[in-house]
Parts: structure tokens; sequence; C-alpha cells
């Protein structure tokens, strides 16, 4: 069996050096053949910018598939969003004789309208008829989540619908084999409790929630409030914690995937937060498997399916309102002043995502589903 997959090269506005100015790169990693494609890069919020953006991939992906990739597959992937990269697509399925999958991370464009970060009526309008087009051609639907996969379904009773969730490779997210010195080389005590979050630092996130809760919890001086990553909220952010002179708030860079497991190793707690949309309540965000997987408990905001198999079911973490700091602080406090219980929730968290959320079992099953269809 022969999968091609398509896929952007997220994020988009960082590049690896090696591959600025070049408009085809090939490369194999880890056994898998990776063909990468040029793309216009910008970090504009201007939607013009960020459309050719989506198109400039959407048509250097369909180029390259065509042109590079000489023989037949079984299966074609495709992961939305970007939405768009649907049409590159479909249109690489027909000529290499593939079977199209479509694999839906985020209910695009419907969240980008909630989010109010795509206002145009005709702009959404002609996106929800590229969502409709791609579902119908696509052999197979696969969601992240129940809640994606639910949504999809009533709207489209007729389709092949899959669940596939993000899972975890437990063998590189491994506690017992990780060695963290990252606590000590970033200025930290033993005596302090790391809060994480590592991840986009974007509009969806509400991590205006985290600055908040620091400030209420100022006066716990060993409370460290750590964001690791870069995003269009970044810069607004840093200028948030200068106004209200938060000490316990520290900004961290993008690090390679590789030094992952030493940053949550080193962490007390990681911060899952989302805005408070009824769109969210079928999200899960992919950087609880991670955590969990290393013995890391959660405080989570979000509601819905998350909170369901996390917080009530797992017993991972606690829980706090979206996009509530009071709460948030109050959850924290929690964690500080009860004896014992970050590492029970974090032995409840390997535990859990050890018995469902294993990524060879789901890749397992996953493979099974596809020779079926084949």
């Amino acid at each position: 069996m022969t999968v091609l997959t398509a896929m952007p090269n997220y994020p988009a506005m960082e590049i690896h050096p090696e591959y600025k100015g070049k408009k085809y790169v090939f490369e194999e990693i880890e056994g898998l053949k990776v063909h990468r494609s040029s793309i216009y890069v910008t970090t504009s919020k201007s939607l013009v910018k960020r459309l050719l953006n989506y198109f400039s991939f959407v048509w250097t992906s369909y180029w390259v598939g065509r042109s590079k990739l000489e023989r037949e597959y079984d299966f074609l992937l495709c992961e939305s969003p970007p939405l768009f990269l649907g049409m590159s697509a479909f249109l690489l399925s027909k000529a290499k004789k593939a079977k199209f999958i479509f694999n839906v991370s985020d209910l695009w464009p419907e969240s980008a309208e909630k989010l109010g970060l795509v206002t145009n009526k005709f702009f959404l309008r002609m996106a929800q008829y590229l969502e409709e087009f791609l579902y119908k051609k696509a052999q197979l639907i696969s969601g992240q989540t129940q809640g994606i996969v639910k949504n999809i379904k009533q709207r489209f009773p007729e389709k092949d619908l899959y669940w596939l969730p993000n899972g975890v490779d437990l063998s590189y997210y491994d506690p017992d084999k990780v060695t963290s010195k990252w606590r000590e080389e970033n200025g930290f005590n033993q005596s302090d409790k790391l809060f994480l979050y590592a991840g986009i630092i974007g509009h969806a996130q509400g991590l205006e929630v985290i600055l908040k809760a620091a400030k209420t919890l100022s006066s716990r001086s060993e409370c460290k409030f750590i964001l690791l990553g870069s995003g269009p909220c970044k810069k607004e952010l840093q200028e948030l914690k200068s106004k209200w002179q938060l000490d316990n708030v520290i900004f961290k860079d993008v690090v390679s995937k590789k030094e992952m497991p030493f940053i949550v190793k080193a962490a007390d707690v990681a911060l899952i937060p989302l805005r408070k949309l009824d769109l969210f309540k079928g999200a899960i965000p992919s950087k609880v498997f991670e955590n969990l997987a290393m013995r890391t408990p959660i405080v989570l905001g979000v509601e819905g399916e998350a909170k369901d198999l996390f917080i009530k079911e797992g017993n991972a973490g606690v829980f706090y309102e979206p996009e509530n700091a009071t709460e948030m602080a109050e959850a924290i406090e929690k964690l500080l002043n009860t004896d014992g219980l970050i590492e029970e929730l974090g032995e409840n968290g390997r535990r859990y995502v050890h018995d469902n959320f294993n990524r060879d079992a789901l890749t397992m099953a996953f493979y099974q589903k596809l020779k079926s269809i084949a």
C-alpha cells in the first residue's frame, strides 16, 4: 500500500534557512521521502496576503506532485486546514489514480468565521462551497475529534467518516528515559513551579487568560508561567506583560521537536487554553498528548470533548472555564496547595494516553481501515 500525503510546512512564517529561495527540495527523513515546494511567506494579517500564502502552496504542491512524482499511489491523504490545499490534493488524486482521503483537523471556514478572522461574506460563501465539494469528492473523511466527525456526518450522512484522533509516540515521550537540564540551563530553581504553554501564540488560544492569572498569582513567587512559541498575538502579549510588570511570565522562542521532551520533563504543569466558543467543544489540542505522556498534568480550559476525556475520564488534570482567569488561578492554587496532586494527576495522564492514544495502535487501526476501502 502506498500513500501520498499533501500538507503544508507549518508554520509558514518559519522556513528553515536552507530552504529559503528554493522552488523545490527533496530529502529523506527517517525513511520517508519528503518533497518540499516553495511558498509565499508572510506574517501580515492582511486577507489578501494570507490568501497568497495559501494559494502559492496550492499551486507549487500540485506542480511538484505532477512533475516530480512519477508513480501511481493507492491513497492521497490531505490535511485540512488549510482548506484550499484540498484543491491541489483532489486534482493530484485524479492524476495519480489514488483514492482521496480528506483529514479534517479544524472545521474551516466555520472556525475562521466564529473567531472573527474572516468577515468577508463572499469569501466565506466560496470557502463553504469548496468545503462541501471536497467532502463530497473524498473516498474517506477522517476527523481529529469526535465532534468534527459528528458535525460532518450530520451534514453529509452518506459519507464514510472515521475518527482519527491525535496520538503520541510513547517511546519518544517517555519520562523514564529523559534526563533534562532545561530548568537549570534557563535559570529556574528546583523550588520553582513551572507552568508551561507551548504552541502557537494565536487568536484561538486566548492566551491573555494566562497573563491575567499570573497577575492574580504574582504573590506566589514560586510560580513561573512560560509561553513557548510564536504567532500573531505574541507581540501584543509581550506588551501586556510589560504593562502589568509581570516578572513571573517568561516568553521563549520556538524550539525543534527533538527539544520538547526535555522542556516538558522540566515543567511541572502544562497549560491548555482555548477561547470560549461552542466551536471548540469538539476540539482536542494536540499538545495534550505529549504533556500527559511525560506525566505532566494539565490545567485545561477547553469545554466539551477534551474535558470529558482528560478531566472526567482520565483524571489527568484540573479544569477551568475557558477565558476565566479567576478560575484558572484557583485551579493552579489547588495544584499548589494539595500535596501529591500534581504527581497523582501526572501518573493518571501517562496511563490514560497509553491505554487510549498510543500512536502505534491508532496507526494500525487506520491502516486496517484503509485496507477495507482499497
